[in-house]
């Protein structure tokens, strides 16, 4: 299968740069993935979309300020640093740049706030990646280091500085566990008065753990698509979320999936064969790609995401590519808002 089979022209001006009005004001997009159907709505009009007995599934992670900008010692030079994930104690695995001056025994210093943070490059990995230990000279806690002088991680395609209005924003409702350089966007557009509503109209919520990696933005360079592999990233389902996802497979009801990394959560713990989801702690690298068999989920909300991009592909395997393609073309002509603060789709 060849990755140029999911391009798709998107005009730069339908990049969102900011949050919309309202979480619950952005745009909806309905695709029957049966028919390929489209109706058009907004979020706030969910609930006229779902059933009562249906069960919303989201990913409760929590993204921290992971962007640092900092000064290299003794040059002073400029370095910014993201965080891509811990390793172990003190030691981070970071993407840095100016990437070509900072090689192992480098040293840096992260300040603001008040704060201090201090770095030291212990390892140069591919593609600008390094291992990296940081410290406080006084001995507080790093992470509280990271959270006052750290900036949030928008992604590459927002072409603006952070503002404080990110901290909320690029902040899903119900995040709750810390761990994520990157939100699970398909969750940015729901509200605590939306999900009220969607309970009092008898659509379940369970939450789930997947902390989004860098990974999330990694290209696909290969000419085919099963050249591709995708970041192994660190979730978690409990008991409590097992038990009530697999009440509702058993009684055919639907698990709505609210984004691509719960679907990839939840269709972890199902590829060995069966319908039914296990608590697990763990990590997964699952690339969902047309061909792949649900076994989870019956719906998808989910944004615009990237042409040729893996998170597409998982889009095209649950609503087909023709589908998902023609509905893309669709949301173009109409000015929709695309990627991380862009408008949604629900696909049923």
């Amino acid at each position: 299968m060849n990755v140029s089979d999911f391009a798709y022209d998107l005009p730069p001006g339908l990049i969102a740069q900011a949050p919309a009005e309202s979480r619950e004001a952005s745009r909806l997009l309905v695709l029957d993935r049966t028919t390929g159907g489209m109706v058009h709505a907004e979020v706030r009009d969910l609930p006229h979309f779902l059933q009562p007995g249906d069960l919303f599934v989201v990913n409760n992670t929590k993204v921290f300020p992971a962007r640092l900008l900092g000064r290299r010692i003794p040059s002073g030079g400029m370095v910014e640093c993201l965080l891509v994930g811990r390793l172990d104690g003190d030691r981070w695995d970071a993407l840095m740049h100016p990437g070509q001056k900072l090689r192992p025994g480098g040293r840096v210093l992260f300040a603001g706030e008040g704060r201090q943070l201090q770095g030291e490059v212990l390892e140069r990995r591919f593609y600008g990646r390094r291992v990296v230990r940081l410290w406080t000279d006084d001995g507080s806690p790093v992470d509280e280091a990271i959270d006052e002088i750290g900036h949030v991680p928008l992604p590459p395609y927002i072409r603006r500085p952070d503002e404080p209005i990110d901290r909320e924003r690029y902040q899903t409702v119900f995040a709750r566990v810390r761990g994520s350089v990157a939100a699970p966007t398909a969750g940015l557009h729901l509200t605590e008065a939306l999900l009220q509503r969607l309970a009092e109209g008898g659509v379940g919520r369970a939450e789930i753990t997947l902390h989004v990696g860098y990974g999330t933005f990694k290209p696909v360079r290969g000419e085919t698509v099963e050249e591709h592999t995708v970041d192994a990233e660190r979730f978690e389902i409990d008991p409590g979320a097992a038990s009530v996802i697999n009440r509702v497979l058993a009684e055919r009801r639907r698990v709505i999936a609210v984004g691509t990394t719960t679907t990839r959560a939840l269709e972890s713990v199902a590829s060995s064969g069966l319908s039914t989801v296990a608590p697990v702690s763990g990590w997964t690298d699952l690339f969902i790609y047309p061909g792949f068999t649900f076994r989870v989920i019956g719906g998808l909300l989910t944004n615009f995401h990237l042409p040729q991009s893996s998170l597409l592909m998982l889009v095209s395997a649950f609503a087909g590519r023709d589908r998902t393609l023609a509905a893309y073309r669709e949301a173009v002509r109409l000015g929709y808002r695309f990627y991380s603060y862009g408008d949604a789709m629900l696909i049923l």
